[in-house]
């Protein structure tokens, strides 16, 4: 992915890495359009980055998800990438309070099921724009889960996959499909985690993952050095090692 003069959508894009990002790029003359659920936020990332275009978009309504992909092609037909980012993770205490379905589909229906079904719906756009590229977002969690979360973590883990098989799949059509991996990052997808001390600083993330993507534009993963821990676990023969820190 060449990081200039494109028109990229980033889901999630009011908040978190996904702002971040969005700003980046933004700044990278890109036109960038950002969607949330939260209309205000959306409102103060756009007024704050002036050529920035927002949608509201829930990722847990199909229905929605569909009218919205044919609204975005039509009203930007130079669309050419997509950061599917937008998702939530919660915790829950398992042994004490069981698993509680309600909150474990809502995560599963936001972080997998929703890019799934907006980029079945952006593909038959993408397949016509040049340079397309999906950017999935999975975590380092994907790897070694945190049993706090296991929605969360499964999801990721599903992610990882469907963006190898996607890769695989699109790659003969030109589509380029990047993994991107997180660790714990200085923000608030948990109330909270902007302030952990284990958490590794938003602007460093972002200001990492971008040299990254302008280092290796034909990458498969964008993998900061601080991910690495989880990602390598088990190739290095040490998964039990970590997830027992990670679960510590």
């Amino acid at each position: 992915m060449i990081l200039t003069g494109n028109t990229i959508l980033i889901t999630g894009g009011n908040s978190g890495i996904g702002r971040a990002m969005a700003e980046a790029l933004h700044a990278r003359s890109n036109q960038v359009i950002i969607t949330g659920r939260n209309e205000a936020t959306l409102r103060e990332t756009t007024d704050a980055n002036p050529g920035m275009t927002a949608y509201v978009v829930d990722m847990t309504d199909a229905a929605l998800i569909a009218t919205f992909a044919a609204q975005v092609t039509r009203e930007h037909p130079s669309l050419n990438a997509v950061f599917l980012n937008a998702g939530i993770m919660k915790d829950i205490d398992v042994a004490r309070d069981g698993l509680d379905q309600p909150s474990e589909e809502e995560t599963v229906v936001t972080n997998l099921l929703g890019p799934m079904r907006l980029t079945a719906a952006l593909l038959p756009h993408l397949r016509r724009a040049q340079g397309a590229t999906i950017v999935t977002v999975s975590s380092g969690l994907a790897f070694v889960p945190v049993a706090r979360a296991p929605a969360y973590c499964a999801t990721k883990a599903a992610i990882h996959s469907w963006s190898q098989s996607l890769r695989h799949a699109l790659k003969p059509e030109g589509i380029q499909v990047i993994e991107w991996v997180p660790p714990q990052v200085a923000t608030e997808l948990q109330p909270g985690q902007s302030h952990y001390a284990s958490a590794m600083p938003l602007d460093d993330f972002i200001a990492e993952s971008v040299a990254l993507l302008d280092a290796h534009p034909d990458a498969d993963e964008i993998l900061v050095d601080r991910v690495r821990m989880l990602r390598d676990a088990e190739a290095e023969g040490r998964f039990d090692a970590t997830f027992a820190k990670v679960n510590g």
